[in-house]
């Protein structure tokens, strides 16, 4: 089962996949914490991440891992797990960054999500709703984010919008909490 949760900065997604996995958790299932972000020299994206830290639970597992994520991906899942990834776009953003071959790393994502084991659920910002950027790696990062996100949620069971803390379901089953209805 593979989840897509969408929303701008700060709108709730992360928290929204926390209670997701917190709630899987408690079913039984272990967790994973596939974090892609790194600190560098940037305070805060790390007050960012020691906020997300501070959140969760001891008892998930951590893996850091900002570039090949298809590869931990296929790695990680399991049928007894649920593996939360927060979030797909800085992993797109370490990819572009590190000039990889962005088809190539979406086709292996896509390839790796359509043989999901278990469950897992993907964060990511939308950032097309905005202004075209006039910055060309800012128009092709939003390329490539929008096309990323098209292609993730027609694999996935579920997908969310999360506006100011409240999910909205865009595709999955009604009955799934909080309500798609």
């Amino acid at each position: 089962m593979v989840e897509l949760i969408l929303g701008g900065a700060r709108s709730g997604k992360s928290r929204f996949a926390e209670q997701r996995a917190t709630k899987a958790a408690e079913a039984g299932k272990e967790v994973v914490y596939l974090a892609t972000a790194t600190v560098g020299q940037d305070s805060a994206m790390a007050a960012r991440i020691a906020l997300h830290r501070d959140r969760r639970p001891a008892s998930w597992a951590l893996h850091e891992q900002p570039r090949d994520l298809p590869e931990a991906l296929d790695t990680l899942m399991a049928p007894q797990r649920l593996v939360l990834v927060d979030c797909l776009t800085l992993w797109l953003t370490n990819e572009l960054l590190a000039e990889a071959d962005m088809s190539d790393a979406l086709d292996q994502l896509d390839q790796v999500l359509r043989r999901a084991r278990g469950q897992v659920v993907l964060v990511s910002n939308e950032v097309g709703q905005g202004v075209v950027p006039m910055n060309a790696l800012s128009r092709r990062f939003v390329d490539i984010s929008g096309e990323a996100h098209q292609r993730v949620a027609q694999c996935a069971t579920s997908v969310w919008w999360v506006v100011a803390g409240l999910p909205q379901c865009l595709k999955g089953p009604v009955n799934e909490e909080p309500s798609c209805s």
